[in-house]
């Protein structure tokens, strides 16, 4: 039946299926709380960066000043952008930022 062996009286074994179910009681607490702790972590987690950010000047205009990448800290507070976004302010001529180059990234070449 099976390699291990059960104590033969009812006594003993009465004992081992108490214990047994302590264990897996304790055992599915443990699982919930890791469960829960994994959900909150994962709650308290900040989304990721977006890929590109482009920076608005103030005021009522808020034109494009500045594209960069989106873990750049030069534009952490500019709303983050998509790739093709990114791309077509960089050909409208908005200029890249100096210190995280998302032209470089892209692939795009200075045509001056």
């Amino acid at each position: 039946m099976h390699d291990f062996a059960f104590p033969p009286d009812l006594d003993r074994l009465l004992v081992l299926r108490h214990w047994l179910a302590l264990a897996l009681t304790e055992a599915d607490a443990r699982i919930a709380q890791l469960r829960a702790e994994q959900a909150a972590h994962q709650r308290a987690a900040p989304p990721p960066a977006p890929d590109y950010r482009i920076q608005r000047s103030p005021g009522a205009g808020r034109a494009a000043v500045k594209v960069h990448l989106g873990d750049c800290g030069m534009g952490r507070k500019a709303p983050g952008v998509s790739e093709d976004a990114a791309r077509r302010a960089l050909a409208e001529g908005v200029p890249p930022c100096e210190v995280c180059r998302p032209d470089t990234e892209l692939g795009i070449l200075d045509a001056g």
